[in-house]
């Protein structure tokens, strides 16, 4: 049994039970991205951005806003051909007074998006994060 079948194809969720490693190995496995960030130095919406841009090699004119971090993890990538899928690993999101709750949900609000829209390709989007 695959790691992955027992959550649903197109997800956002807490890390909880999953290693990092294990999902890097399962998504090479099945010929899925894996997507990785490790945002534990991050204060605040900006560093937390420019960590997922650098970390998932987004375009140099990046907008750095959430409508930005949407349109490189669906259309930029839709355009660049055919796709197997992506398990997405954002660990370590800050609790800080300059990234609070608000804009923590707003962040993984964007990956809800984005998961609906791979799902209505059929294309599996898994995310799993993490808080500090």
């Amino acid at each position: 049994m695959s790691l992955l079948s027992t959550v649903s194809p197109n997800a956002v969720q807490s890390i909880r039970a999953f290693r990092s490693l294990d999902l890097q190995v399962e998504a090479t496995a099945t010929g899925q991205h894996f997507l990785y960030v490790h945002c534990g130095k991050a204060r605040d919406k900006s560093e937390v951005l420019s960590m997922i841009a650098d970390s998932f090699g987004f375009p140099s004119h990046f907008g750095h806003n959430f409508d930005a971090l949407y349109d490189c993890l669906t259309d930029s990538v839709h355009k660049a051909g055919q796709q197997n899928g992506f398990v997405v690993v954002i660990e370590h999101l800050p609790n800080t007074e300059l990234f609070d709750k608000e804009l923590r949900e707003t962040l993984l609000d964007v990956f809800r998006d984005a998961a609906d829209y791979w799902a209505k390709k059929k294309i599996p989007f898994r995310v799993f994060y993490s808080f500090e």
